[in-house]
This record gives structure tokens, C-alpha cells and sequence, in this order.
């Protein structure tokens, strides 16, 4: 084969790919349309949007800097549909320094993963001074013990939070304005669950859901795996990759059945929503679209830089939310890099639409 024509299949298999992934990215952006059941492998392609955005970027930049002009508009054209979910990750600006000193009211959510099952209440103290530091007025945590040793960590923060509800166990939800309704929400067959609560805040009653969906389980599973090889016992690795696979579709699956039982209960809301929680989930996702709704992601609305909120390991994922009503408006909403759980707490500052 002479090199002209080695040149022409190796162009050939380039464009070959290029379409593929231009196929494969407009299958994973509307991935989350249908709920995962029956459609795993196409809801999974949600997951690996990051991976084939920078194939098409690769492609682009391939394609220009050979002058194909013309092939170069599959990856450009696949580019221009993903700037939406490119903003959910990603927002171009600044914080807004002065939000604070605006009217309106800051809302946290953050996973503290039990304080870390520590007993001398220092992690709560810690958090509860970052809390204050932050001038938080409504905070919702998921993991969360009240216990450390002989102590309850509601009676240290209900001296600045002095409203409290509390969902399923490890729900909770403080605020420092009155809280005049609440509801639990348990999910069937799992410790997770969601709550709300209805918020006087200066006359205006806002509900304020607190959401923690099904995890994946594939850490769990990835440390019995860890276990099993350090006492001597062989882990083959398709088996661990089918078990991890079964996991993580069981877990879609179950998510998505939480979350449409959520947004069914948001829909019945007479007061403007504020959702905040731990999805386990990723944007784009049918979890995402679905507790997104109508709503507006407040990253979206007025963050700034790379959001990401799950800091175990090396997987830099956004799974921790704030959605509001359109009814409301963001001022600004940002993570702090705190290191009590492996979780970012996410906060967002915000106001009603003058």
C-alpha cells in the first residue's frame, strides 16, 4: 500500500470517528430525557459528555490544522449544542462581591457525611462557625448526626439557628427564620430521603426542599473489592466491572424513580420552591432534568469558574444543587474547599424578582 493511500484510510478512519462522536454526544445531551429503565446504555452516555466534548475539541483543532474545512463543521456544529451543558459545569465571570449587602436571604446545602462519626462535636462546631462565616440564613445538610459523644449538635446551633426541622434520620434543616410547615418524605427500601420546609422569611413563605438521592454504591464496592485483594482473594476484574455496572444502573434507576416523587410534590407546591440536596446525580441526567423542571440552576444563573462538589477520590463530579423558582432570583452562588466531608458545601444568595 503506497502512502498516498495509507494517508487517504487514515483520514478516512479520522472522519470515521469524528462522526461517531457527533453521534455519541447528541445521544448523551439528551440522554436525560427518558428515564433509565430499559435505556441504561443511552443514560450512561450522560455520564461520559466531558470525555467526548474534548474528542470533538480534539477534532476541531485536527480538522483546522489540516484545512478540511468542511469536516471540521461536525465537531464545530457538536460544540455549539453543548454550550448549554458546558454551563453547568463552567461560567465564565466573576462572583458577586456584593451580594451580601443585597436584599435577599443565603441558602447552603452541604453533606457532612456524619461529621465524620467523630464524637468530640468539633467537625459541627466547625462547620457551624463556617456557617456564620458565610452569613447563612437556611441551611439543609444531609448525613447529619446530632449526636457527638454526650452532646447534641442541634443545641449548639440552635443558638443561630434557632428554627429547626428534621426529616428521616439524617435530614435536617435550619433556619433563621421561622419555619411554619414541614414534611418527610422517605424513600421506599433505602435510608435516603427527602424533606421540606415551608419558610416565613419577612412575610413571604418559600418551601425549601432538602433532597438526598440513592448513592451509586460504587465506592462501597470498590473497597470490599480493596479488602478482598489485601487478604489474598483474587477479584477478576470483568466480574468487578459487571458488579460495578449493576450497581451504578440499579442506583440510576432507583434515583430516578426518587426523584420523579420529588417533582411530583414540588408541582403540588402553592409557595415559590427552592430545592437543595445531594442527587448523587450528574447535569444533564434524566435526576438533573427532572428536579430541575421549569426551575433555574443557580450555577447556571450567577456562578462563576469550574464547579464541582464531590471531592472523594479523584472524580471531580457536580452533584450537590440549589434550584429555585423563576419567581426568585440569584445573586450569586459559589462552593467553599472545606475539607470536613467528601463533599463541597454549595451556597447561594437570593432574592425575590423586584
Amino acid at each position: 500500500m503506497g502512502k498516498l493511500a495509507v494517508q487517504k484510510y487514515f483520514s478516512f478512519m479520522m472522519l470515521i470517528i469524528t462522526f461517531l462522536l457527533m453521534i455519541f454526544t447528541f445521544v448523551g445531551l439528551f440522554g436525560g430525557d427518558v428515564p433509565p429503565g430499559g435505556n441504561t446504555a443511552r443514560a450512561m452516555l450522560v455520564y461520559a459528555l466531558p470525555l467526548l466534548i474534548a474528542g470533538n475539541a480534539f477534532f476541531l483543532i485536527y480538522w483546522l490544522v489540516l484545512r478540511r474545512f468542511h469536516w471540521m463543521i461536525m465537531p464545530l456544529v457538536t460544540l455549539l449544542c453543548c454550550i448549554p451543558y458546558i454551563g453547568t459545569l463552567y461560567k465564565f465571570g466573576s462572583i458577586n462581591e456584593k451580594a451580601d449587602a443585597m436584599p435577599g436571604f443565603k441558602i447552603s446545602s452541604y453533606n457532612v457525611a456524619m461529621f465524620g462519626r467523630e464524637t468530640s462535636g468539633f467537625m459541627a462546631q466547625d462547620i457551624l462557625s463556617e456557617m456564620k462565616k458565610q452569613k447563612v440564613d437556611i441551611v439543609c445538610f444531609q448525613e447529619y448526626s446530632d449526636y457527638a459523644g454526650d452532646k447534641k449538635n442541634s443545641d449548639s446551633y440552635k443558638e443561630y439557628f434557632p428554627y429547626m426541622a428534621v426529616g428521616k434520620s439524617d435530614m435536617v434543616i435550619y433556619s433563621r427564620y421561622p419555619i411554619k410547615n414541614t414534611k418527610n418524605m422517605p424513600f421506599e427500601m433505602t435510608n435516603n430521603s427527602a424533606m421540606w420546609a415551608e419558610i416565613d422569611i419577612n412575610g413571604s413563605i418559600y418551601r425549601v426542599y432538602n433532597v438526598h438521592l440513592e448513592t451509586t454504591g460504587i465506592n462501597s464496592m470498590l473497597r470490599r473489592a480493596s479488602k478482598a485483594q489485601a487478604k489474598g482473594i483474587e477479584v477478576q476484574n470483568n466480574t468487578l466491572y459487571n458488579a460495578l455496572y449493576g450497581s451504578y444502573t440499579v442506583g440510576m434507576i432507583a434515583r430516578s424513580g426518587q426523584a420523579n416523587t420529588v417533582a411530583m410534590d414540588m408541582r403540588d407546591s402553592e409557595v415559590p420552591v427552592i430545592v437543595c440536596g445531594d442527587f448523587n446525580d450528574v447535569p444533564y441526567s434524566y435526576v438533573y432534568n427532572t428536579m430541575l423542571g421549569d426551575k433555574v440552576d443557580g450555577f447556571k444563573e450567577c456562578g462563576s469558574g469550574f464547579m464541582h462538589t464531590f471531592r472523594g477520590g479523584k472524580k471531580m463530579v457536580r452533584i450537590d444543587y440549589i434550584f429555585h423558582d423563576k419567581a426568585l432570583e440569584g445573586l450569586s452562588y459559589y462552593k467553599k474547599d472545606l475539607s470536613y466531608s467528601d463533599h463541597y458545601p454549595v451556597f447561594m444568595r437570593i432574592a425575590t424578582k423586584q
